[in-house]
Parts: structure tokens; sequence; C-alpha cells
């Protein structure tokens, strides 16, 4: 047999009112959605006031709406969770601002008695509902002659200052100053002409100075430029602020909603793009629905066309920029690249732009994707920094241009770019493919140097290099460490398997194929005086150490990690060739 639930009214009051709200600040913004909604149902045409009295410790909040009769009072004021807007007037859900029919319990986070005196324009006698926190109300007459609502609270102790005179007017402006209606405290005016985007200026110069000084005013920052939104689906108008200076990318934007003109939350997320992290708006929007608390928006289709809808806004100011005022994308690029590298990941027309107008890090200076492509048609790029900085000066002494790819987004933008030019031929650079760029050494030299190059590949054999003579430049670099991506992965695959238990070495040891060609070359470079005269040495010794020497430099010149086995022979060439230039000929 079917049975009911039993409901502990007074805990679910309590929940409801104090854990449903993430501050008990919030009960004058559902007071007045309230009274806003009263007067949107009570139609065009009737007073739309809501006037706030404050004084000894008594909020109360009177408004010119429809009022209830004494059965909707019964019915509505004691069913949680239900709209009486929405169920009993008969108007649709996105004509007010409340929607489920739970606002009126956060007054129980301030008090513990809430006092309802209404009368209904639709006739009746006046009706106090009077609502306790324990649950429990009551209903008797009241004196009232025109119709609308009064509620009264009386704060509980410990809570009086969030009913005091400058709270209750702070947060007044903070919820209500926006609202179509006449919103006063203590007789003073809270509501002005509504939204300054929608002021129509015909000076645009104007108008930009009010939305600066609005934009001051909220955030504290004079905006780099002003973008304004328009999303007709939800309803929404607004503007975004660009950001003035840099900001992380993975910092949260926070942005200022409002629903109706009642501000829901000054830190509303996911309203746009995660790339859009350089702007900080102020949205209005009619049909944008909140979540039960009304301190953030349900994650709906509908937020997500608003969400696309604002991105595609944000990009066709950028595109707008590019044609019109090149000096000033190129000021917004240098301070928020991140967030346009993001956009050109998915963005054909924000790859054009990053291609033409974003400068990046390459062997012959600054310059752009298109520039660089021009010089260098066969140009070549790193997919990290300390990659493009041990090879970028030998690159570019050798002709071949090169782009640092390393930083956030740039490899993943340069492998895009065939998207929007088909003849784009920019590869990823292999360290090895420099050597063919290298000039050989004269064939009688080659011969004369065959005994240092054995002895010279046998100071660095155990280290699992191989050494070569080239003639390169810049002359003044006397080696240079080179290695492919395939010998890196050997390289890892036998640390893993050096580290590895017997059956995973095994597993590793099936996999490790790396051929004599994959093994990274120590590349001396014969035109270097110092080269020279270290192949010039007859000690087997003293070879040994200077080559040794050179291997360990050439590491630290290049940002290579160094193993175990190169610090020690970094640490014995130093110290062997230190003693050998102090070493007295004339001692045993």
């Amino acid at each position: 047999m079917d049975q009911a639930f039993q409901v502990d009214l007074r805990g679910v009051v309590d929940l409801l009112s104090r854990h449903l709200y993430s501050s008990p600040r919030v009960y004058l913004r559902e007071l007045l959605q309230n009274a806003v909604d009263a007067i949107t149902a009570r139609g065009p045409g009737a007073p739309a006031e809501v006037g706030v009295e404050t004084g000894n410790g008594v909020l109360r909040v009177h408004d010119t709406g429809i009022g209830l009769t004494h059965d909707e009072v019964h019915e509505l004021l004691a069913t949680i969770g239900r709209s009486s807007k929405r169920d009993e007037l008969g108007f649709a859900r996105h004509d007010f601002l409340g929607q489920f029919g739970i606002g009126l319990l956060s007054a129980f986070l301030v008090a513990d008695e809430i006092e309802v005196v209404t009368r209904s324009a639709r006739g009746g006698d006046a009706v106090r509902w009077t609502g306790f926190a324990d649950g429990r109300y009551r209903v008797g007459p009241a004196e009232r002659d025109e119709p609308g609502t009064t509620v009264t609270l009386r704060a509980r102790p410990g809570d009086g200052d969030l009913v005091a005179p400058d709270t209750v007017a702070a947060l007044a402006r903070t919820y209500g100053s926006l609202l179509p209606i006449e919103l006063t405290v203590d007789g003073v005016k809270i509501t002005g002409s509504g939204p300054p985007w929608l002021d129509a200026h015909p000076d645009p110069g104007r108008r930009r100075r009010a939305l600066d000084a609005y934009c001051q005013e909220l955030y504290g920052f004079e905006p780099y430029d002003v973008i304004d939104l328009d999303v007709p689906e939800a309803g929404l108008t607004g503007v975004a602020f660009v950001l003035p200076r840099p900001v992380t990318p993975s910092a949260r934007g926070a942005h200022r909603v409002y629903l109706k003109r009642m501000l829901l939350s000054e830190g509303i997320e996911g309203l746009l793009p995660e790339w859009a992290f350089f702007v900080r708006c102020v949205v209005d929007s009619g049909e944008l629905r909140p979540t039960a608390s009304r301190e953030a928006l349900y994650d709906d289709e509908l937020l997500e066309l608003t969400r696309q809808a604002i991105g595609d806004r944000l990009r066709q100011w950028l595109v707008r920029l590019a044609e019109t005022d090149p000096a000033r994308l190129n000021g917004f690029l240098r301070l928020h690249q991140l967030g346009v590298k993001a956009m050109a990941l998915h963005d054909d027309e924000m790859l054009r732009i990053v291609d033409r107008w974003l400068e990046f890090e390459t062997s012959a200076g600054p310059m752009t994707l298109h520039e660089f492509r021009r010089r260098h048609p066969g140009g070549r790029y790193t997919a990290n920094v300390d990659e493009f900085r041990r090879l970028s000066a030998v690159s570019g002494a050798q002709g071949v241009g090169l782009v640092n790819g390393g930083y956030v987004y740039d490899t993943d933008i340069i492998e895009r770019l065939p998207d929007i030019d088909p003849d784009v031929r920019l590869r990823r650079l292999d360290a090895t493919e420099l050597t063919t760029h290298f000039g050989v050494v004269d064939p009688a030299a080659e011969l004369a140097l065959r005994p240092f190059l054995a002895l010279a590949q046998r100071a660095v054999d155990r280290l699992g290099c191989e050494v070569v003579v080239r003639d390169f430049d810049p002359a003044s670099l006397p080696a240079l460490y080179l290695t492919s991506r395939a010998a890196e992965h050997q390289t890892r695959l036998r640390e893993a398997r050096e580290a590895a238990d017997d059956l995973w070495s095994d597993v590793l040891g099936a996999l490790d194929g790396a051929a004599a060609a994959d093994r990274p070359q120590l590349v001396l470079n014969h035109r270097n005086p110092l080269t020279r005269r270290i192949t010039a040495l007859a000690e087997e010794d003293l070879v040994e150490l200077a080559v040794q020497g050179l291997y360990g430099q050439a590491l630290l010149l290049g940002h290579h990690p160094l193993r175990a086995a190169d610090t020690a022979v970094l640490n014995r060439s130093f110290l062997g060739l230190l003693d050998w230039a102090v070493h007295d000929p004339g001692a045993p």
C-alpha cells in the first residue's frame, strides 16, 4: 500500500532558507523580485512602485502589485515550491523573475517571522499572513485600502546590521538600480534611466565616455574597448569591456548578469566561451533561466546558443579591427594574444588574423608567420622553446629559417596553417637535418683527422654519441650536440628499461631498435680555432679530456638534460683539463 512521505516542515524551511543561498544578503533581492512580479501580474497602466522602509531593526517592502485573496494566501504562501505567478495567475513563465515559489523563504535568513499584508486587485478584503521559521503560519484580517502587498521583517538578534538603513540602500542599489519600476529606500529614489548601454547618444564619443565611466565604477578599470552585445533569441543586450591588461587564460571570467533588469549575480561563469577571458560583460536577459538559488544560470541549449553568439560577436570585433584599425589590433594582440590564439585553433578567420598580424619569435627576429613564409619558403619550426634557443643561431647561419613554436598554442597554430593556405610548407625541424646544410671538410684534412676521430669516438662512445667533423657557422661555436626525435625516443626507452623490473625490461627491450643513424651526434666545428687545435693534439689522454669537455659544453649550451653519466664526464673532463693546465712538467 502506498504511503505518504512524512516531511519535517521546519527542517525544509531551514534547508531552503539557510542552505540554498550563499549569503543572507540575497533576502532583499528575493523580496524585490516578488514585488516586481506582483506589479507585472497586475498589468500595464497600474502603478509600478516599490518602496522600502527601514528603522529600529524592522524592514518593510511595499508594492503596488496584484495582491492575493484570502484563498490564494492559504494556497500559495503556505505551499513551498509552487510558483503563484505561473500556476495560478495564468501568465507565461518568462514574464516573471521568479519561477520556483521559494523566494519568500529567503526572509528567514534574517528573521524568524515574516508578516505579509496583502489586498487583491481583483477584489476581496485585505489579509494578514504571518509565517514562522518553525514551519507554522496563521492568517487573519488586516487593514489596507489599496491593492498591493507589504512584507515586514523583524531582524533576529545579531542580524540587525542586515536591515540597517545603509546596508539596505546599498543592497537595493546593487540589485535593483536598473529595474523598470520606481524603487525607493526611505524615500530616496534608487532606480535611474535603465541600462546605460541602451542610452542612445547622438555623439558616439559621449556614449563611449559614459560606458568607460560605468566600467570604472563597476570593475575599477578603463576598458581598452567596448563591444556591444545583442542576442535576440535570449532577449539579451549588454556590453563587453575589453580588459586593458593581460590576464592568464586560466582565470575564470566572472560577469555581471541581470534578468529582466534585476541583478542575478556579479560573478556569473559560463556566459562566454572559455577563450574569451579578455573581456568582462554586463548583460541583461529576458529569457535565460536562473537556478533555484538565483545565483547562477541554468546550463541549457539557450545558454549554449547565447555563449556561441557572444563568441561570434567578439570574433567580428577582431575582424573589424583588422580591417579598419590595424594599430589598435596590434595593441590588443600584445595584451591578449593567448585568447586570440585559442580562437585561432577553431576559427579560420581568427587564424588568418594571427597569420597576418601576430608576431612570432623566429631565427630572423620577431615577425608574422605570413612574412616569415615569404622570406623563408623552406622554413622550419621547433615544438619547444629550448630546442629553438639552441638551434636558432646555427639554423639562421645556414640560411634555414626557424620559427619558435614552443609557446602555448603556437605549434597547433602552425600546423593549422594549411587549412587557410594549402601552399604552406612549414615543417617541424629534425635537428639532424642541419648537418645536411653544414660544409664538409676537405678530403685531405678529413684523411688526416681519422686518428683523432677514432680517439674522439672512443671518448664518448659509452655515452651513446657519434662524433663527426663539419664546417659551419657561426665560427665561434666549437661544437654542437644534435639529436633526432627518433634518438630521443630511443634514449627515453633505454632509460625506462634500466629502471624497470625484469618483466618490463624484456618488453621494452623488444621495442629498443635504435640504429646507429639514430644516435645523437657531437658535431665538431672545423671552422672554430679551438676545435682545430684540439684535433691537432697528439696525447691520447688529453684528446679524451678535451673531447669530453666539448661534449659537456655542447650539452649545457643546448639546454639538454644531463644524465648521471653526462654529469660524471663533465666533472671528470673539467678537473682533468684543470690538472693538465697547472701540471708542472718537472714534477714526477
